[in-house]
C-alpha cells in the first residue's frame, strides 16, 4: 500500500510539472499576441489596409491572429453581427488558452488528499505495530512518525506549486483575453468608422 501511495504521489507530481511547463510555453505573451500582429493592427487604419493585416495573421498563427481573421471575414456584415461573430470565436480561443488549467486545479485538490491517505496509512501501521509489541520501541515510533510526516509533506509540495501555477496562469489568460478584446475592438471600430448606420 505504501508503495502505491508513493507511485500515485510521484505520478501526480510528474503530471503537474508537465502541465506547468506546457502552459508556461503556450501562454507566452509573444505566442498569443505576437508583436508584429499588434503593429499590423495599429497600421490597419482603412479598409485598404486589411489585406496587409490578413497576410501577417496568416503568417503568424496565433489566437489573436485567428480572431482578427474572423473579424476581417465579417466586415461586410453589420457591426453588431461582426462583433457577435468575433465574440463567439473568442470564447473558443479562451477555452483553448485555458486547456490544461483543470489538471492543475485537480492536482491542487488531489495531492494533499494522497498525502493524507499516506498519513492515515502510516498511522494505522504505526499503531498496529505498537499494539503487537510488548515494549515501546522508540526507533520504530520515530520511523513511523517520519513516514507520516513525509507523505503529508510530499502532498503539500505538489499542491502548493500547482496552486501558484494555476492562479498565475488563470490571471494570465484573463489579461490576454482583455488585450485580445481590445485589439479586435480597435480594429472593428476603425473599419466601421464613417459608415452610415454603424
Amino acid at each position: 500500500m505504501d508503495i502505491l501511495i508513493w507511485i500515485l504521489l510521484g505520478t501526480t507530481s510528474l503530471i503537474t510539472l508537465t502541465f506547468i511547463l506546457e502552459r508556461a510555453w503556450s501562454l507566452r505573451w509573444g505566442r498569443v499576441i505576437p508583436a508584429d500582429i499588434e503593429t499590423a493592427v495599429d497600421q490597419c487604419q482603412t479598409p485598404d489596409d486589411v489585406d496587409g493585416l490578413r497576410r501577417v495573421c496568416d503568417r503568424r498563427s496565433s489566437p489573436i491572429g485567428r480572431l482578427l481573421l474572423v473579424a476581417a471575414d465579417h466586415l461586410q456584415w453589420p457591426k453588431e453581427d461582426a462583433d457577435d461573430a468575433v465574440q463567439n470565436h473568442a470564447r473558443h480561443e479562451i477555452v483553448r488558452l485555458e486547456r490544461g488549467l483543470i489538471v492543475l486545479e485537480v492536482a491542487v485538490g488531489i495531492a494533499p488528499l494522497l498525502g493524507l491517505v499516506g498519513t492515515i496509512y502510516g498511522m494505522i501501521m504505526l499503531f498496529t505495530n505498537l499494539g503487537q509489541s510488548t515494549q515501546l520501541d522508540n526507533t520504530a515510533l520515530a520511523r513511523g512518525i517520519g513516514y507520516i510526516l513525509y507523505s503529508t509533506l510530499a502532498g503539500l509540495l505538489i499542491a502548493i506549486p500547482a496552486l501558484v501555477a494555476w492562479s498565475y496562469f488563470a490571471k494570465k489568460v484573463e489579461r490576454l483575453a482583455v488585450e485580445m478584446e481590445t485589439l479586435c475592438g480597435e480594429f472593428l471600430r476603425r473599419q466601421y468608422r464613417g459608415r452610415s448606420g454603424n
